[in-house]
C-alpha cells in the first residue's frame, strides 16, 4: 500500500491542506484513498474540522469515528484534551484504529497533530506513532521567514528516529513569492537533501477546483 504521513513545524501551519491535496491527488487517479488523523482537538473553534476536510479530499465514505478517533473541543495538546475529559490516549488504541482506518486502501493519507513532538500521551509522541505505523513523512511548512530552522529540525526529528522523509511542502506557496521564499525553498533542499514541492493556498470547500497535480515537484509519494 502506498501512503504518507504528513506532519508539520508546528500548528497551524497547513498540515491539513497538505494532507488533503496529497489524498486528492490520489483519488483523481483512481485510487482507493483511506485518510486518518489520530486526535484531533479545536472542535469548539469555528470552522470545518479536519477530519471532514481529509474526507472529502479523499472521496471517502469514513466514518468521523474511522477517521479521527479521538476528538476533542478546546484547542490544545491532544494529551491535555483528553486529560481534560479523564481519558487517555493509548499506543494500542491508535495502532488498532489505524489498521481500522486503511481497510480497503490502495493508498492510506495521514495526518498528524502539531509536530513530530507533539505528545499524544505523556510516554507517547506523534514521532512514536508513524515509527510504528512504518510510514514515510512528508513535512508542511510555512515558506516565510523562520523556514529553514523549523523546516531543519524537523527533517534532523524524523530522521533521527530513521523514519524516511519523502519531501517538504512549503504552503501557502505565493502567487508571486519573493526573495525569502525562493531562498528558502532552495535552502531547504539543499541542506536537508529533500524535494521541496509549493503548495498555493487552494479553496477548503472546492476540492473539485484543487489541480490534480500541484507544485514544483508534485505529491509526496510514499
Amino acid at each position: 500500500m502506498r501512503g504518507v504521513f504528513v506532519t508539520g513545524t508546528g500548528t497551524e501551519v497547513g498540515k491539513t491542506y497538505a494532507a488533503a491535496m496529497v489524498a486528492h491527488s490520489f483519488a483523481a487517479e483512481g485510487q482507493r484513498v483511506k485518510v486518518f488523523k489520530p486526535a484531533l482537538t479545536g472542535l469548539d473553534e469555528p470552522g470545518e474540522p479536519d477530519h471532514a476536510i481529509l474526507r472529502r479530499a479523499a472521496r471517502s465514505d469514513q466514518s468521523d469515528e474511522e477517521i479521527a478517533p479521538f476528538r476533542y473541543g478546546p484547542p490544545v495538546s491532544p494529551h491535555l484534551a483528553a486529560a481534560m475529559v479523564g481519558e487517555e490516549i493509548e499506543r494500542e488504541a491508535l495502532l488498532e484504529a489505524a489498521q481500522v482506518a486503511q481497510q480497503g486502501a490502495d493508498t492510506f493519507i495521514c495526518e498528524g497533530v502539531g509536530g513530530l513532538l507533539t505528545p499524544l500521551s505523556l510516554d507517547y509522541l506523534v514521532r512514536d506513532l508513524i515509527v510504528d505505523l512504518a510510514m514515510p513523512v512528508a513535512i508542511a511548512s510555512p515558506p516565510g521567514l523562520g523556514a529553514i530552522n523549523h523546516t531543519l529540525l524537523t527533517i534532523e526529528a524524523a530522521r533521527s528516529a530513521g523514519l524516511r522523509v519523502t519531501s517538504v511542502i512549503f504552503t501557502p506557496w505565493p502567487e508571486d513569492p519573493g526573495e525569502i521564499e525562493l531562498s528558502n525553498r532552495e535552502t531547504v533542499a539543499a541542506l536537508g537533501a529533500t524535494d521541496v514541492a509549493t503548495l498555493p493556498w487552494v479553496d477548503p470547500a472546492d476540492p473539485d477546483s484543487w489541480p490534480g497535480e500541484w507544485g514544483l515537484l508534485g505529491p509526496p509519494r510514499g
